[in-house]
């Protein structure tokens, strides 16, 4: 059985999660902040490229597909898309 389109984004979710974990264990072992800021940067930077990934793969899958439908579709498409490319 195949991936779901959306299992990269989940196992990138899943690594950032246990990053975060890290994060709060150096915190509660009174890491230097800059360490801790860092790494908090990296999960940061983490999730905003898995956000991103979904919303692309939203746009390069769903929204072409209706676009190239006949029909009311692409009326609907243009709606989604302008509803989540404010996530960008």
């Amino acid at each position: 059985m195949p991936d779901h389109p959306h299992s990269a984004i989940a196992r990138r979710l899943k690594r950032a999660n246990g990053h975060l974990e890290t994060i709060i264990e150096m915190i509660e072992q009174d890491r230097p902040c800059a360490q801790v800021a860092q790494q908090l940067q990296a999960v940061e930077s983490a999730i905003e490229n898995a956000k991103k990934a979904l919303i692309h793969d939203h746009i390069s899958h769903s929204l072409e597909r209706s676009f190239r439908a006949s029909g009311s579709k692409g009326p609907a498409a243009l709606r989604d898309f302008k509803l989540i490319a404010k996530y960008l």
